[in-house]
């Protein structure tokens, strides 16, 4: 495989589909009987940009517990991306625009980061041309979300700065503004002497704030939903020297709402596009039972709404999401599943109406 010059993103990587998609037919309702397996149409990443899947939403499974694991949480994630699917597959769909399915990128034998450039190569192709959602997989698909992103965004400016007139003109620093909901910063250290630190799940944001250090890109993160009780005095600290905006769990009531609401949206403005990657473990452990890491307390979906709703207001600037940390192994009668696939359908439907 080929590297590109910006940041190591593998060329041609080869995704598998193993999901077939379909559901219930109500062939008496017509054309207004769409749901979600009906306009799903299986594509390698390769072929994006014909006809077929001309503005569609691209999704994409990073099938991989290996950062969990590093993380020393309970694995099972990497079976999580075709449960999301079923559950998707039957809902209801009120837009035009399709879903191009990409199939999965597998992290096989613990080789995190090896998968991590694979699926960040198929997530800057896509780019180019469609929106993004990637299904995890342990948050560890959050680095590989970001770095498909910057590889997006390298290529963009490149293209750009053959085509400017003025050569000489500084190149612009994108304004990424990375909105993540759950209950841990994810902002543990990956580089380090000792030999159990190393690249896990609880270290993606730590690795995107030294990668916009070094590439001098602004640093735009806020983590809504922190457990106190998940999170040391460390990463606390580490939060406040990145500049992280962040919100208690215990804090995101309605009597607080209206003013975070209004940080959200200066947060937004400040931003030229938007990724926002959602951890299930952010929700009480009654409602996402099925994580690698359960909430005693959580934040409830009713709570979280409104934030999302602010996010989805601006659309055009939402180009990539993500969702992680579901564990089949541990959910209850598949309402994890459930709940994993209606944020997928609330952010595609966002997407959609662009």
């Amino acid at each position: 495989m080929t590297q590109s010059n910006s940041n190591g993103i593998q060329k041609n990587s080869e995704t598998v589909h193993n999901f077939v998609w379909t559901g219930r037919n109500d062939l008496e309702d017509g054309a207004l009987g769409t749901r979600v397996h009906h306009i799903t149409k299986q594509v390698q990443s390769s072929d994006l940009g014909n006809e077929l899947t001309d503005s569609a939403i691209a999704l994409v499974g990073f099938a991989s517990d290996a950062g969990v694991a590093r993380n020393k949480g309970r694995v099972g994630a990497r079976q999580a991306p075709n449960l999301i699917r079923q559950a998707l597959a039957n809902m209801a769909w009120h837009s035009d625009t399709h879903i191009a399915d990409l199939g999965d990128i597998e992290c096989n034998d613990g080789q995190l980061e090896v998968s991590q450039k694979q699926c960040a190569s198929v997530i800057a192709n896509a780019l180019s041309t469609n929106k993004v959602i990637t299904l995890g997989g342990g948050h560890e698909v959050a680095w590989a979300s970001f770095q498909g992103l910057a590889e997006h965004l390298h290529k963009a400016e490149r293209l750009h700065k053959t085509e400017r007139i003025d050569k000489d003109q500084p190149i612009h620093k994108p304004k990424i503004g990375i909105v993540n909901f759950d209950a841990h910063f994810d902002l543990r250290e990956f580089e380090s002497e000792i030999a159990d630190v190393k690249p896990s799940s609880g270290t993606p944001f730590n690795q995107i704030s030294d990668y916009c250090h070094t590439h001098q890109w602004p640093f735009h993160y806020a983590c809504l939903g922190v457990s106190a009780a998940s999170n040391t005095k460390a990463l606390f600290n580490k939060a406040d020297q990145l500049g992280v905006w962040y919100e208690h769990d215990r804090n995101m009531t309605q009597v607080n709402q209206v003013a975070q609401l209004v940080t959200l949206q200066k947060f937004i403005a400040e931003c030229d596009y938007l990724y926002l990657t959602i951890d299930l473990d952010v929700f009480p452990a009654a409602t996402a039972p099925g994580v690698s890491a359960p909430a005693a307390r959580g934040v409830s979906y009713e709570a979280l709404a409104p934030f999302l709703e602010q996010i989805f207001k601006h659309s055009e600037k939402l180009i990539i999401a993500d969702i992680a940390e579901y564990n089949p192994d541990y959910d209850i009668d598949g309402q994890t599943a459930r709940l994993a696939a209606r944020l997928c359908w609330d952010i595609a439907s966002a997407m959609a109406s662009d």
